[in-house]
């Protein structure tokens, strides 16, 4: 029973606070107020996870006043750890420290007891941990022949009286090998529990002789093209160590519905695409636990995401329903199970969870990057933006939010472009034009240098000029319409061919020469189309999702996934990828789906929070809307026939419109609009 007088105590950074009696253990009170702490040795004093920090001050927001004078001085226990294995300075262990007064405790997130490890991942924010593993060291009564109990209920009767954990599920291949751990630990062990929902049977997943103390997780996004993983202490929730690869099922196809049509022509072919991705899958983990030093026997859980068709064919799910409408996914909610089914090489009792799909062609990759960014935890109008092969879309806040996909095809990642490659060195990522000489500038992936500065064509010498990355495509086409080179509607202006000798004429079309060298590289009036292509239907979409909600502007954009990460935001909006936001509120994201999969392998309250929130999204199938077309229409243009940019005009010089006899903006000749509604109409299906 507290009462008013009692001491405040305020965990950080969590901000979770309450009032508990003078002689609380610190762990004690953490736990009862949610904050999560870790402790493997049940309150022993030796596995040094429960690790705190007395923050010393006067805390005026907090109304606080907080002393090292208001924590117990150390006991026994802790001068013993400390001898032993060493205690940093400023450290307690909260098993041991007792509340004597009012207290801000910040509860370290580095802290990691006897395993060296390196942060190599970008991601900063902290994630509060609650994992769906948890690490439990017992000591174990001897047999006893006047007490026939069995050594695994025993162990059992251990846990649920120092844990708290009662009627235990065993996973079946522990069973054989109880009695002889337990022997080996001299009975003592440490129990993985695993227990993902609160309602549901805790179940032990591993054990080990003696004291435990390293217990990790993967999160892994499974893209179309790459697949990207973390790999996660669950103890401290460091990240340990970070690493992509390409997705080998490129070979079956570069965009997910010739994949589709790959297992529909082939008798095995979903079963080679799904060997095909698991391989991958497990050659990425190998990757990780030996840049991280960790042992593969110590990864206990692990959360995917993908988009729905890489998500079905990672499960083993025949894709082919997802290639025809009406879209049907095979199952839509999360998915939990066991890696030892899908052969991930990691511990055999580890726990897989997928993240739920939004649509057909919405998938748990949508739903990590919902989850990372939280448009349905805000006010504001955000729009996130997953640009690939097949751009996801969410568009909403706290009130609604609806979600779309949009197939803007592989262009933006290099395919159906004449120079086009995939971020590699050597390839060009930037690109500058002058618009009174026409002359080119760009920078290639590898070099810091621009073409123009000293020392690039050394870069150049070593690395390459080999193409044009999905970053540099958007740029030069952004560019060359700044510039004046191609016209609103897309069209390279032959007549500047007087100007400028990078203006040459291909065909019956032209083109411009951004690069002469060992390979030369244009970009041809194809390409332009090409783009042209991709960004509209990308733009109809989320103008499909603004009618839907009755908005005509978004606050906020965030743009996820790889290729979103290399996007300058000025060049997506004056090519009209994105609708006109003030530029400031307009960011990259990185792998939000990776960063979501990464917050639910945590902290399971996140699986539940994404869980609640899929079921609210509204899914729009852009296949089925009229609209469509006239968007995608009014897109070709840029940045847009019809939809003004003022933020962007504030911005950047943006040319003068065209217009008809009549005055009207735009381009009305029924040859080039019947062109462009055949292409709308091939997109939309």
């Amino acid at each position: 029973m507290t009462t008013p007088t009692d001491p405040l105590v305020l965990f950080m950074p969590s901000g979770k606070r309450g009032r508990f009696p003078v002689g609380t253990p610190v762990l004690d009170a953490a736990r009862s107020l949610g904050v999560y702490v870790e402790s493997v040795c049940g309150g022993r004093a030796t596995c040094g996870r429960c690790q705190v920090e007395v923050q010393e001050g006067h805390f005026a927001k907090h109304k606080i006043v907080s002393s090292n004078d208001h924590i117990s001085a150390r006991g026994a226990k802790e001068e013993r750890y400390d001898r032993v294995r060493g205690l940093p300075e400023g450290r307690r262990l909260s098993c041991s420290a007792t509340i004597q007064g009012d207290l801000v405790i910040d509860v370290p997130q580095d802290t990691v007891v006897n395993a060296q490890v390196v942060r190599k991942s970008a991601i900063d924010r902290i994630i509060e941990r609650n994992p769906a593993v948890q690490l439990c060291y017992v000591e174990v009564d001897e047999p006893d022949m006047h007490k026939p109990l069995g050594d695994l209920d025993r162990l059992k009767v251990m846990l649920d009286r120092d844990w708290g954990f009662d009627n235990l599920l065993v996973s079946q291949y522990l069973i054989p090998q109880v009695q002889g751990i337990l022997r080996k630990g001299s009975w003592a062990v440490t129990a993985a529990i695993h227990r993902d929902l609160e309602a549901s049977r805790p179940n032990i997943i591993a054990l080990w002789p003696g004291l435990h103390n390293e217990a990790y997780g993967i999160a892994c996004d499974i893209g179309s093209t790459t697949i990207a993983m973390h790999l996660v202490s669950l103890l401290s929730g460091r990240i340990v160590a970070s690493s992509g690869m390409q997705n080998p099922q490129i070979r079956f196809g570069e965009d997910l519905m010739s994949r589709v049509s790959y297992v529909m022509m082939n008798p095995d072919g979903r079963a080679q695409l799904t060997k095909a991705v698991r391989d991958a899958v497990t050659e990425l983990t190998r990757k990780v636990c030996a840049e991280g030093g960790v042992d593969p026997n110590n990864v206990l859980d692990a959360v995917i995401v993908g988009n729905p068709i890489m998500h079905h064919l990672f499960l083993g799910i025949d894709p082919t329903e997802l290639g025809q409408a009406p879209f049907a996914l095979a199952v839509s909610g999360s998915v939990h199970t066991w890696a030892s089914d899908l052969g991930l090489g990691i511990n055999t009792g580890a726990r897989i969870y997928m993240l739920p799909c939004i649509a057909g062609h919405v998938g748990a990759d949508a739903a990590g990057a919902t989850l990372s960014e939280g448009p349905h935890r805000q006010d504001r109008m955000m729009l996130l933006v997953d640009v690939g092969t097949n751009a996801e879309i969410v568009l909403g806040n706290r009130n609604r939010i609806v979600a779309a996909s949009s197939p803007t095809g592989p262009a933006f990642e290099g395919a159906e472009i004449s120079a086009g490659q995939r971020a590699a060195p050597g390839a060009i990522e930037r690109v500058r034009i002058d618009p009174a000489t026409l002359e080119p500038r760009f920078k290639i992936i590898g070099s810091d240098l621009w073409s123009d500065e000293p020392g690039f064509d050394a870069d150049a010498e070593t690395l390459g000029i080999t193409g044009i990355c999905g970053s540099a495509i958007i740029e030069v086409v952004a560019e060359m319409f700044l510039s004046g080179i191609i016209s609103e509607d897309g069209v390279i202006d032959g007549a500047l061919a007087a100007r400028s000798p990078r203006i040459r004429q291909t065909g019956r079309t032209h083109s411009y020469l951004l690069h002469q060298g060992k390979q030369e590289i244009s970009v041809t009036q194809n390409d332009v189309r090409a783009i042209q292509l991709a960004k509209s239907a990308l733009y109809a979409g989320v103008k499909l999702l603004m009618e839907k909600l009755g908005v005509d502007h978004v606050d906020t954009i965030s743009l996820a996934g790889a290729f979103g990460s290399f996007i300058d935001p000025k060049y997506a909006m004056v090519l009209g990828l994105i609708p006109d936001c003030d530029l400031s509120e307009v960011k990259a994201v990185g792998n939000a789906a990776g960063t979501g999969a990464l917050m639910a392998l945590l902290n399971r309250d996140y699986r539940r929070e994404i869980e609640k929130t899929v079921h609210r999204i509204e899914k729009i199938e852009t296949a089925l809307e009229p609209r469509f077309q006239q968007h995608f229409v009014n897109a070709m243009a840029l940045p847009n026939k019809v939809d003004a940019f003022p933020h962007l005009a504030a911005a950047v010089t943006l040319p003068a419109r065209a217009t008809t006899v009549d005055g009207a903006t735009g381009d009305s000749t029924p040859r080039r609009r019947s062109r462009e509604e055949r292409d709308a109409r091939r997109n939309r299906n």
